[in-house]
């Protein structure tokens, strides 16, 4: 009768173990679709990271409105249009050094017009379209080299650009002192740069952009010629750093003089604005907000130098800022196609005058 008993115990456990198997894919897909934000996660970040800009517009704007910039006031932002307009000259210039450093040959004119034109296309829904203008543009006959490249090649030049610019940014924060050990923290990305962690990093950015800008089926095909594998870098990219190091500063030079046309300058000391800029500029960035960081930098600016000063000032330089880098973008693609256009014509470019 024992051995009975302990023959039917054996079965249906077998039977219990059979049903948890046959049931895990259905609860794991329902457990993810119960997880699963409606939209994704980029619109929700957009909303909380504009609904909190906008909350704080509310709240303080009667004390907006009675903000007044004077002639120096305006002499300054008009500065930092012209400072913004000279970063994005300079952010072109360092994907070209990016390029280089990749074992390529750009031509610079070429690449700087190449990155202003599809600078502006960050604007649109998605927050990847200027990426996929260039990454087209370099498997294409408009590539600013003297021949086209394959699509893995290309993804390389473009994401590789953005992750450097984040890095030094990051690199910035460090200057504003301890901030309770973030001063520390920001410095760790710096060890991503290494090969050894850059590759396999880049590769895995590769697939992902890959399947957004439905490329999926060129790269299967490049690795299908044994052409896709962990990048071989060339070593540690100290130039392509440099050069967006070089770039992350011109644009905190526009934010500071926002700074300088509402007078508060002396209310916060430098460094503590320099921390600041960086880190809410890389969020804008990097967090899959709305296009452009609009909303994000704002929110993480605010935020992060809450406490400092009032937060109807940090608005106003936060929104001026805003308003400056925008038509910076906007007057530097006119000045591309305006020049494209001369040359088209047969009349003196701007940059041959």
């Amino acid at each position: 009768m024992s051995g009975w008993v302990a023959h039917l115990r054996g079965r249906f456990r077998d039977a219990a173990v059979k049903g948890r198997q046959a049931l895990a894919p259905r609860v794991t897909g329902l457990q993810r679709q119960q997880w699963r934000l409606p939209g994704g996660l980029r619109p929700w970040i957009t909303l909380v990271s504009l609904g909190f800009v906008l909350a704080a517009l509310f709240q303080n704007g009667r004390q907006l409105l009675l903000f007044r910039i004077d002639l120096q006031g305006w002499l300054w932002l008009t500065l930092g249009v012209g400072v913004s307009l000279l970063s994005l000259v300079v952010n072109g210039v360092a994907w070209g050094v990016v390029m280089r450093w990749l074992g390529l040959r750009p031509r610079w004119q070429a690449t700087v017009s190449l990155f202003i034109t599809t600078n502006l296309r960050k604007f649109l829904p998605g927050g990847i379209w200027h990426l996929a203008g260039r990454v087209q543009a370099l498997r294409g006959n408009e590539a600013p080299l003297p021949a086209s490249i394959g699509t893995t090649q290309a993804l390389l030049c473009v994401l590789l650009e953005p992750l450097l610019a984040a890095v030094a940014a990051l690199a910035l924060v460090t200057l504003g002192g301890w901030q309770g050990g973030l001063g520390v923290l920001t410095l760790l990305p710096l060890m991503l740069l290494q090969p050894r962690w850059l590759g396999p990093l880049l590769l895995r950015q590769e697939r992902r952009k890959a399947l957004e800008l439905g490329l999926l089926d060129q790269l299967a095909g490049e690795r299908v010629a044994g052409q896709l594998g962990t990048p071989a870098l060339p070593g540690f990219p100290w130039w392509p750093l440099l050069a967006e190091l070089g770039f992350v500063l011109l644009r905190f030079a526009g934010f500071a003089c926002s700074v300088w046309a509402f007078d508060l300058q002396l209310a916060v000391d430098w460094p503590t604005w320099l921390a600041g800029f960086a880190l809410a500029w890389t969020a804008g960035l990097v967090v899959p907000g709305a296009p452009g960081g609009l909303g994000v930098f704002e929110a993480v600016l605010l935020l992060r130098l809450a406490g400092t000063l009032p937060e109807a000032s940090l608005l106003a330089v936060a929104l001026s800022y805003r308003l400056m880098v925008t038509l910076a973008d906007l007057l530097g693609a006119a000045l591309v196609q305006g020049d494209a256009w001369a040359q088209s014509t047969g009349k003196p470019s701007v940059g041959s005058q």
